[in-house]
Parts: C-alpha cells; sequence; structure tokens
C-alpha cells in the first residue's frame, strides 16, 4: 500500500481522469460513497441519528455535499454546515447546487454562538473543512469551529485527512479535529502517518474509489505502508522435501556481563521467527549461563575480559561466519575499543548481511569509517539517540525529519535503515521506504529492539531481500506486541511476552488455522 505526499495525490488524480478516462466527480462520488459505507459500519441505524457535515470551499467540501446528499436520501437527518462561505468551483459547485436544490439543509456559520449547541446535539460530525492542500496555520472562523468540534463532538469523522494537519509532514496547522475515525481515498497521506499528526487521526480507513492499481504504480511513488498482504507474499514457504539448513543460519553477536538478556532475546527471536540453526557468540565467561539458559539455540564461547568480548576472539567469529547466511552484532556487547574493532573485522569478512544493533550501532558511531571496506549489505536498526549518534544530528531535528533523515543516511552509506519509533521507517539504500502501522506504545520496553533483531536477522537469512526482510520484520515485531497487548494490557508488554507472541502473529499473517 502507498503513502503519498499531496503534490503525488494530485497527480494520480489527474492522471485517474486524463489516462484513465474517470471524470473527477466520479472519484468524489465513489470518495462520498465511501464515507457513508464507513458511517454504516459504526453506526447501524443512521436514521436514528442526527449528523451535521461541516464543509469548507474546495473538494474536500464538495466530498460533504455528495456525502449529505446521500444520507438525506437515506431519510437521515443531516444539515450541511457552510465553514468559509458558499461560493464554490468545479465538482464542489455542482454537487452544492444539487443539494440546495433536493431541500439538505444548509447554514453558513457567522458565529459561534451557537455552535457548542449544534454540534453537542448531534450525533455525529463530519470534518470535510480542508483536504490535502492545506498551507499556513487555520484561522479566523476555521479555527475555532475546529475547536468546538473537538470540544463538544460525541464523534467525528474525517474526509480524507482531518482538518488541520499538514498532509505532508504531520504538523499541525494551529488546530486540528481530533477524528475517531479518518476515511482517507486510493493511498495513506505521508502527513497521517508522521507526529504530531497521527495522534490525531483515529482509526484510518484506507477506501478504494475506483482508481486502477496501475495509475498509481506508474507515479513511481517511494513511500509504502506496509501491510499483512506485503509480509504474506514476501515470506519464503516450507516445502516438504526440506532440512534446517534451507531456512537460514544466524550467528548473533551479543551479550556481557549484566546483559545476557539481550543476547537470550535476540537469539531466540531468531529460532521463533523460523530461522533453521542459530548460533550464539557470547563472553567465553558467559557461555555457561548461556547454554543453560538456551535450548534450541547453539553457543559460541569468545575471548573475554570482565564478561566483555574481547578482539583477540575474532578468530572464532570470522570461522563461524563462514556458516551463516545472517550475522546479528550488537545486542548486549557494551562499549569498548574492542568491540568496535570486533565490528570492522566482521564487515571487512563477512560475505552475508550483517544486522547492527544496540551497541552495534554505538560502535559504529564512534568511527563510522567502518564502513569504508565493508564488504557485505547492512542492516542498521537505531532508534532516534542513536540516529542521532550516528549522524550528528540534533535529536529534534531527527524526530521532525524522520523520513528524510533516514533516507539521507541509507544513501549516503548504501545501507537500509530501521528508525525505530512509533510507526517505524524502514529505508533501503535505493531510497524506497516503508511505514509500519502495527505495534503500541508497551513495545517501549527494555529488551523489544532485541526482538526485533532477532526477527530481522532470521528473516535475512532466508535470502529475503535486506529492506524487505526488515520491512516485514518490523510488522511482525509490532503484530506481535499487539497480541500481548490484547492478554496483559499496555503497561505489561514485556520483551519475552512479546517474543512469545511471535507465534501468534504469524499464525494471522500466513493465515494459518490455529
Amino acid at each position: 500500500m502507498k503513502a503519498c505526499y499531496a503534490h503525488e495525490m494530485r497527480e494520480v488524480d489527474r492522471a485517474a481522469s486524463e489516462l484513465g478516462g474517470i471524470p473527477s466527480i466520479v472519484l468524489m462520488e465513489n470518495a462520498a460513497i465511501a464515507c457513508v459505507r464507513e458511517l454504516e459500519r459504526d453506526f447501524k441505524d443512521l436514521k436514528n441519528k442526527r449528523i451535521a457535515i461541516f464543509c469548507g470551499k474546495g473538494n474536500n467540501g464538495g466530498d460533504g455535499f455528495t456525502i449529505a446528499r446521500h444520507l438525506y436520501n437515506m431519510g437521515v437527518n443531516v444539515s450541511v454546515q457552510l465553514v468559509c462561505g458558499d461560493e464554490f468551483t468545479g465538482d464542489a459547485e455542482i454537487n452544492f447546487d444539487i443539494i440546495s436544490k433536493m431541500g439538505v439543509k444548509i447554514e453558513n456559520i457567522s458565529s459561534l454562538d451557537y455552535l457548542d449547541l449544534l454540534i453537542g446535539s448531534n450525533d455525529i460530525i463530519i470534518d470535510a473543512i480542508y483536504g490535502t492542500g492545506i498551507h499556513g496555520i487555520v484561522r479566523g472562523i476555521s479555527y475555532d469551529v475546529i475547536k468546538k468540534i473537538n470540544e463538544n463532538s460525541k464523534y467525528t469523522m474525517s474526509v480524507d485527512v482531518p482538518s488541520g494537519i499538514n498532509s505532508d509532514t504531520g504538523e499541525i496547522c494551529g488546530v486540528c479535529i481530533k477524528a475517531h475515525k479518518t476515511v482517507t481515498f486510493a493511498a495513506y497521506k505521508v502527513g497521517m502517518l508522521l507526529f504530531p499528526g497521527a495522534d490525531f487521526v483515529g482509526n484510518v480507513v484506507v477506501s478504494d474509489i475506483s482508481i486502477p492499481e496501475y495509475i498509481i504504480e506508474q507515479r513511481g511513488i517511494s513511500i509504502n505502508v506496509t501491510d499483512e498482504k506485503f509480509v504474506r507474499n514476501n515470506f519464503s514457504k516450507r516445502e516438504n522435501n526440506s532440512q534446517k539448513g534451507d531456512y537460514g543460519k544466524v550467528l548473533v553477536i551479543a551479550g556481557s556481563v549484566g546483559m545476557t538478556g539481550a543476547a537470550y532475546l535476540s537469539s531466540q527471536s531468531a529460532v521463533i521467527s523460523g530461522s533453521g540453526l542459530v548460533t550464539l557468540a557470547v563472553p567465553k565467561s558467559l557461555n555457561g549461563a548461556m547454554e543453560a539458559k538456551t535450548t534450541e539455540v547453539m553457543t559460541l564461547a569468545v575471548n573475554d575480559c570482565g564478561g566483555h568480548m574481547t578482539a583477540d576472539g575474532i578468530d572464532k567469529i570470522l570461522d563461524a561466519m563462514k556458516k551463516a547466511d545472517s550475522i546479528l552484532f550488537g545486542p548486549g556487547l557494551g562499549r569498548s575499543k574492542d568491540i568496535t574493532l570486533l565490528l570492522r573485522m566482521v564487515l571487512e569478512h563477512s560475505n552475508v548481511p550483517v544486522i547492527i544493533d544496540a551497541d552495534g550501532i554505538n560502535a559504529a558511531a564512534s568511527d563510522i569509517s567502518i564502513l569504508e571496506n565493508c564488504t557485505c549489505p547492512v542492516i542498521f536498526t537505531p532508534h532516534s539517540v542513536e540516529m542521532s549518534r550516528l549522524t550528528g544530528y540534533e535529536l529534534k531535528y531527527i524526530e521532525n525529519n524522520r523520513l528524510e533523515t533516514a533516507r539521507e543516511f541509507a544513501e549516503k552509506y548504501g545501507v537500509t535503515v530501521i528508525l525505530k519509533g512509533h510507526h517505524t521507517i524502514v529505508t533501503g539504500q535505493d531510497g524506497v521506504q516503508y511505514i509500519n502501522i502495527t505495534g503500541n506504545p508497551g513495545l517501549a520496553t527494555g529488551g523489544s529492539g532485541d526482538v526485533l533483531a532477532g526477527i530481522t536477522a532470521s528473516l535475512v537469512s532466508r535470502g529475503i531481500e535486506e529492506t524487505t526482510a526488515a520491512a516485514m520484520a518490523v510488522y511482525i515485531h509490532g503484530l506481535a506486541g499487539d497480541k500481548m497487548m490484547e492478554k496483559v494490557g499496555m503497561e505489561s508488554v514485556t520483551a519475552s511476552g512479546v517474543m512469545g507472541c511471535i507465534p501468534d502473529a504469524l499464525r494471522q499473517i500466513l493465515q494459518v488455522e490455529n
């Protein structure tokens, strides 16, 4: 599924009309029908509901007029509230003229005196004030109307995007509708997936308005939204005539004194995600503890000092690398010059993809030149603070420019980046990006990133292309987190619990019967 910037969506609409032969007024009609269908899903008997539709002067208002016509014909008590006057053009004007002749109740909002009562007396408010083309700050009567809707509405549906969101950046243009549901058309709008805008959209439904798929595909849109179908279609199938070596051999280089949990979670998550063989390289002094803790994971004892790996253990690691299909470097390794040297040697000698996580990221950030002689594909898994260390950018800049920061780093260094956070962004070295929509704030807990790193290493080991595998892993990890939240509540989500829910997530995605 695609996510469009405003100019890309305008190009899609134009192409649908000029190349696809679909008049724009047909698209408006289909958009309105989609909104009505969603209302019918949420409210079984619309005839017993009062609905007020707040309309602007552009095509978003035109969608609102068309929705009003359908509701009126269904016998619903519906009114249209004009927020920006009564002068319209194009398709909006045509649909306004239609409802004017039908007898739909239409009111021009010129005073705020009665708005509290008006909004509060309706069961449903439909926001059709601004669409994707909003610029600058919402002012005047529109500002006050949006505030009043947020204060008094029992249920608000936004048409395409909540009014007040910059649909490209997710910025709030002074004030924004807080929707319970947003019905958007043909594709996600990028700003709906970025914060703070993502907090205002409510439940998002992407509705087909009859734009042919080839129209969207031919636009060269580089931002995707990962969905279940994408993961299922790219998940390698198990064949009857196969053995463990066919499903990926993972080498995990992880752990230090006090951080054995990271080593366990990352390696065990790779096992649960379907890898055929997983080997965990750990400091020699911790090997006994890890052998007792793991059953399916094999261990490799590496020279250490005080529970931290030392660079003179590289020979064992290099030998193990020869048998691996993917390498995960970093969970719980700690920070030292030896870790940086180990990472340098791994990147210079590996012939398989390397996932750099946690303290591996810190090692790379301390000397980014280690990427110069890299011989293999690389996946970085930073959260925003780690991304700041890698790039030198201020944390606030990264949070406000997540797509751009990830794309710049991926293209500059020829790597895949998993920029973690709510709506994690996966970026390939070719600039293609995937935004994830699974997961919840409960995943903000220690060890959660280790589970994600293990899933990623598992999928990559099965021969799935690095950026695709990363996007799939993020989706699976988020869905497992959602499954865990359903069982115990958001506050009690734990990394080990999320790991335990990976099978539930995979069963749902792969459509396996319980």
